[in-house]
């Protein structure tokens, strides 16, 4: 079992020292949700509420991934980052891999990319794209990075997008993971062609069907791949019941440690309390190691 950090609507500036704590004491990753505006009056219903109400207060800040991910991959060492998730039908294709393999080269290959559909059309009729092609134009686009961070020169002549032979530097070192969120049989389905799921809330009985769902798809696709299934639990908070989760499928849980302490609405002295405590009581009983022996990051 593996722990990240979620960072939804965390300010931001706390973020680097929260970045070099989990980076010490042994979380796997950061997770870093995606919005490029947050708009005041919506149509469109949020889908992860019963009321279609988004969960997050208009102050809310949703920084670019990319960005923030380069920042906090330059003061960690061994902490790894992912989108939770990364809306690539908004923006150009040819952009969003200049970005993802940009990060994964300066972080020494510590990203993988999570994508969504989307949910919002009136964030994507902001930025001029059709909502409604969304779903094929983000497979093309998945297919289209992938061979523009490959080395070499790249081709490419698709439904929605075409490339002339070109070559796109700098070129990652490793195969960038590709996780995919989403609750219908379409995004499990994408999911299970790909390297990864990313989920919500969930009981571990929720997350231990969705596992089972993904592994049974997986086969039919043929994809012996790793594979993620990434989500926070309900009802998990003993190592115990996080053991549990693991051996139904679940391989990485997202959490805000210090929920389970002091609440979730806290200063960052009590984030950080929180961080501790929950590796001394979860992440080392399950022989997560602590990252004890990473080397301190000179300041930049």
């Amino acid at each position: 079992m593996r722990f990240s950090l979620s960072t939804a609507y965390l300010p931001v500036t706390e973020l680097p020292v929260l970045a070099q704590a989990a980076d010490r004491l042994g979380y796997h990753a950061m997770a870093v949700p995606d919005h490029v505006v947050d708009l005041e009056t919506l149509q469109t219903p949020y889908p992860y509420t019963a009321d279609g109400e988004r969960r997050w207060d208009r102050d809310a800040a949703w920084p670019d991934p990319w960005v923030l991910i380069g920042s906090l991959a330059a003061v960690t060492t061994r902490l790894r980052f992912f989108t939770s998730v990364y809306v690539p039908a908004i923006r150009n294709p040819f952009q969003v891999a200049k970005s993802v393999g940009t990060a994964a080269v300066l972080s020494g290959d510590r990203v993988a990319l999570g994508v969504g559909i989307g949910w919002c059309r009136e964030e994507f009729e902001l930025l001029g794209q059709d909502f409604r092609t969304r779903g094929r134009r983000t497979d093309e686009a998945l297919r289209l990075m992938e061979a523009l961070w490959a080395p070499g020169w790249t081709e490419f002549d698709g439904e929605f997008y075409s490339a002339p032979r070109m070559v796109m530097e700098p070129t990652p070192g490793r195969r960038i993971p590709v996780y995919v969120g989403g609750l219908s049989e379409v995004a499990f389905r994408r999911a299970a062609r790909h390297d990864g799921w990313v989920g919500d809330l969930y009981t571990v009985e929720e997350a231990a069907a969705h596992a089972a769902t993904l592994a049974r798809m997986r086969e039919e696709a043929g994809n012996e791949r790793d594979f993620s299934v990434i989500t926070a639990l309900t009802d998990a908070f003993t190592p115990e019941q996080f053991a549990r989760a693991a051996e139904l499928g679940v391989t990485d849980v997202m959490t805000m440690p210090w929920a389970y302490y002091h609440g979730l609405d806290v200063g960052l002295e009590q984030k950080l309390d929180g961080l501790e405590r929950f590796a001394q009581d979860v992440l080392q009983p399950l022989g997560v190691p602590a990252g004890a022996d990473v080397p301190d990051v000179p300041e930049m």
